[in-house]
């Protein structure tokens, strides 16, 4: 697939401006904005920007809930040609600090509840200057910070002049690092495009859906999905969410008469634990087609979600931010080929599965997935070695580890190593361990995934402690505490447990066995 040498995200909403001025294009709750409205407020943010110095290539920072000035933010910065920086809001000050300054961002827009945070670390921003810093939300004028609908009104209207490139940078999205440190995943224009196109093809969107965006606008997977359907003029819903509220979710599916959403496990759980009288209280019926990814789903979930959603196509993805969109488990598959993660979508190469020596493995045995399409990922971040690593000439791998049957369908056998995804969100041990590490109590440490009926994985700490020190109840939660502020509460453990220093599983080179530890705490059911 070869993508227009200047077609970007920006390019479709002006050209959308100009054909469907008067279409609804995107909204929340509180707001919403015609293709018309919407470019022109994209185009105004893109040229305030660079009336502030902040221009072509440049990064800019973008720490907020779900709200739809996402959407303008996104396409403003494509038109401008400068390159979005999401911050995830569950992380702490520390957390993005160390983002904003390893991307060397130029500018910060923030909103309103982490005001306070982000002026906090202001001055150990080294590359935004003060009067780079915009808050937005509930018409905010605090001392530090430019007012983001002052700074919209008074910036020029017109289309930025600025020629930008497919092949020009989007995003840096920060991912976990195994190394504790969150690596940044360059990503172009062309890899979006093609990401939209092909997951368009794939699952058959049309003119006339509606899209609700539920995941965090920071994350990958509302990029992957939200611009997919402006790509063909259909309209855009941000769900506005600071806490996940299942039958607000309900009402809001029914009153906007959405008909695709993407969930995870967790949302998926919650929504159907809600009393029977509350789910019939809201007509769902207007959902054609549903996406549940990041998190391995069990049988009865899936059935459950059908017989809720009746009217609804229930597809299974995997991907990555690095590889983008790779499989699909298609709705005629979910039951057939329970546990697979699908085949590869169209469009795309096929997969190689890859040995240590990087020769393909016979089918059935486990490699290291590897893929190769027009939208992967370009590079880490200033992070060469790590680059290296994550491609195998054009192949591109995320470090997950499966196997195929004879029919060409994949199974994930490990996921990204020894990462944890709880609630949807990837927590990478080595990350948490650093952090309760430090604590004096501790000589040695190892953080696992264990099952979780609610999130699908649950962050545990196994902890040998220092000879001067005793195992208690109290010891626990004084460690659990001890994390507090120093890494998002998603990545906290959620439970501790103390075992003498033979017990940890070690190579003979002392690394840790995280495999082993999660074999003796934890397993999944034989009808994953």
């Amino acid at each position: 697939m070869t993508v227009s040498k200047w077609m970007n995200v920006g390019t479709i909403l002006k050209n959308n401006a100009f054909n469907y001025p008067d279409w609804m294009g995107c909204q929340d709750k509180t707001k919403s904005f015609t293709f018309n409205e919407w470019n022109e407020r994209a185009c105004r943010i893109a040229n305030g920007l660079r009336e502030k110095g902040v221009g072509y290539g440049d990064r800019v920072a973008v720490l907020a809930y779900n709200r739809v000035e996402w959407m303008e933010i996104y396409a403003a910065l494509a038109k401008g040609g400068q390159v979005a920086v999401p911050i995830m809001f569950r992380l702490t000050p520390m957390e993005y600090e160390y983002i904003v300054n390893h991307a060397e961002c130029k500018a910060f827009i923030v909103e309103a509840p982490f005001a306070k945070d982000v002026k906090g670390i202001s001055e150990k921003l080294k590359t935004i200057p003060q009067e780079n810093f915009i808050i937005m939300g509930d018409n905010n004028k605090k001392e530090g910070f430019i007012d983001y609908e002052t700074f919209i009104e008074q910036s020029p209207a017109g289309e930025p002049d600025v020629m930008v490139d497919a092949a020009d940078t989007w995003t840096i999205m920060y991912t976990s690092g195994t190394t504790g440190k969150p690596k940044g995943a360059v990503r172009n224009h062309e890899s979006y495009i093609g990401q939209y196109m092909l997951s368009n093809i794939n699952m058959g969107v049309r003119p006339d859906d509606k899209i609700l965006l539920v995941m965090p606008m920071c994350h990958v997977n509302s990029i992957y999905y939200s611009f997919a359907y402006t790509l063909l003029a259909a309209p855009v819903m941000v769900y506005n969410m600071t806490t996940f509220d299942p039958e607000d979710l309900l009402k809001t599916i029914s009153e906007y008469e959405i008909t695709y959403t993407s969930l995870v496990p967790t949302h998926y759980i919650t929504i159907l634990g809600l009393p029977e009288e509350v789910k019939k209280k809201y007509d769902v019926n207007n959902i054609r087609q549903l996406l549940i990814s990041s998190a391995p789903a069990r049988k009865d979930l899936k059935l459950a979600i059908m017989e809720y959603f009746k009217s609804a196509e229930l597809w299974e993805a995997y991907g990555s931010t690095e590889a983008g969109l790779v499989t699909y488990l298609r709705p005629e598959e979910q039951f057939t080929k329970l546990g697979s993660i699908g085949r590869e979508i169209f469009g795309s190469d096929r997969i190689k599965l890859l040995d240590i020596d990087k020769n393909e493995v016979p089918e059935g045995e486990v490699g290291e997935l590897y893929s190769r399409s027009p939208i992967v990922f370009k590079e880490y971040w200033k992070d060469p070695e790590k680059t290296e690593a994550a491609f195998h000439g054009e192949w591109c791998s995320a470090g997950d580890m499966a196997r195929r049957d004879e029919e060409g369908y994949y199974y994930l056998v490990d996921r990204k190593q020894n990462m944890i995804i709880t609630g949807g969100e990837n927590v990478y041990p080595s990350e948490v361990e650093n952090v309760v590490g430090a604590h004096p109590a501790i000589k040695n440490i190892a953080v696992i995934g264990v099952a979780d009926e609610k999130w699908g994985e649950a962050v545990k700490a196994v902890i040998v402690l220092n000879k001067d020190y005793q195992a208690s109840e109290k010891l626990a939660n004084e460690i659990m505490e001890f994390c507090r502020g120093k890494i998002a509460g998603y990545k906290r453990p959620k439970s501790i447990d103390f075992i003498a220093e033979e017990e940890m599983p070690v190579t003979a080179t002392g690394k840790i066995l995280h495999r082993v530890l999660r074999d003796k705490y934890e397993s999944w059911s034989d009808d994953r």
